[in-house]
């Protein structure tokens, strides 16, 4: 069994359903071994970048594993690709499983399991990996639709901290109903209005429905020749950007604006001085059709230049 450093903070990511699974479960794990509960932060990918790691020990989830994570009495449990070994760091990662699932893992090996959280990790894991085929694919569509819709902090006091309690939650109604009535209605207008961002990027425009889904039936049937597409929405004073594509050009899209996530889901906060949806649209038309030039020669220099001076 893996010895387990004390952590004084968890740590894990804040924009999804996997993150919100993932955390909860290493407090509760945190919380049988060392009998008191840890606190647990969430940040988005791009605060999560600015953050100083101060703590002597922690544990992370749902982050991709990086230098700065490879610290001793450090915790990493990921299934986000990366190039870095662990030197230092103790490294549970799995990139065909959600982090919800490897967290899941570890804590069955200290004997925490129920029917309960069998069903959710499942239902974690299919949603987050995104697997079409299987049988529950809407139904963890619906449940990741929570932490969408109603926000990670929401749902988090919704539920008391107890995991448990999302099963079979009374607002899972409303996701199934608005998946049935506004997905096919948000679906056809999106698909008329989609708008270039670049020869490759396209920004899809939603006004009902799950966005995830919306983008996801876009790129299978083929309505767009965009290979990348992007949404954005407000939240907390800030312009989020969510990035989709079917061949692995998402998270490369998302890191020139400082982002992260998976292959072809994957996204980034746009600068503060970005301050509507209609500003963020002729942000990133700036930012992918930028020519180099020898004195700003990568659009990772542009950033930082706005970055700097806003």
């Amino acid at each position: 069994m893996l010895a387990l450093p004390k952590p004084e903070v968890i740590l894990t990511h804040e924009s999804d359903l996997d993150g919100f699974v993932a955390g909860l479960l290493l407090q509760r794990l945190a919380q049988k071994l060392y009998g008191e509960k840890i606190p647990l932060q969430a940040y988005h990918y791009n605060f999560w970048k600015l953050r100083d790691l101060r703590e002597r020990a922690a544990w992370v989830t749902d982050f991709t594993f990086e230098p700065r994570l490879d610290k001793p009495d450090w915790l990493i449990v990921d299934h986000h690709v990366t190039a870095t070994p662990a030197k230092h760091a103790t490294l549970r990662h799995d990139p065909e499983k959600s982090a919800g699932l490897l967290c899941y893992e570890l804590c069955r090996e200290h004997g925490i399991q129920s029917p309960a959280l069998d069903r959710l990790v499942q239902l974690n894991n299919v949603a987050d990996l995104f697997l079409e085929k299987d049988p529950d694919f809407d139904l963890a569509g619906d449940y990741a639709g929570l932490v969408k819709n109603y926000s990670f902090w929401t749902l988090l006091t919704m539920v008391d901290g107890e995991l448990e309690k999302l099963l079979d939650h009374p607002l899972l109604e409303v996701m199934a109903t608005k998946r049935r009535v506004e997905d096919p209605i948000g679906f056809e207008w999106s698909k008329n209005n989609l708008e270039e961002i670049s020869p490759t990027v396209g920004f899809v425009n939603t006004l009902v429905g799950n966005t995830n889904a919306i983008v996801h039936q876009l790129l299978e049937r083929g309505a767009t020749k965009h290979t990348v597409l992007v949404t954005l929405f407000r939240r907390s004073n800030s312009i989020f950007v969510s990035f989709r594509s079917r061949n692995g050009d998402a998270l490369k899209v998302a890191q020139k604006f400082q982002g992260g996530g998976h292959a072809n889901a994957a996204g980034a906060i746009l600068p503060k001085s970005v301050r509507t949806v209609e500003d963020g649209v002729d942000f990133l038309k700036q930012m992918l059709n930028v020519k180099s030039s020898p004195a700003l020669n990568s659009l990772d220099n542009l950033f930082a230049k706005i970055e700097v001076g806003k």
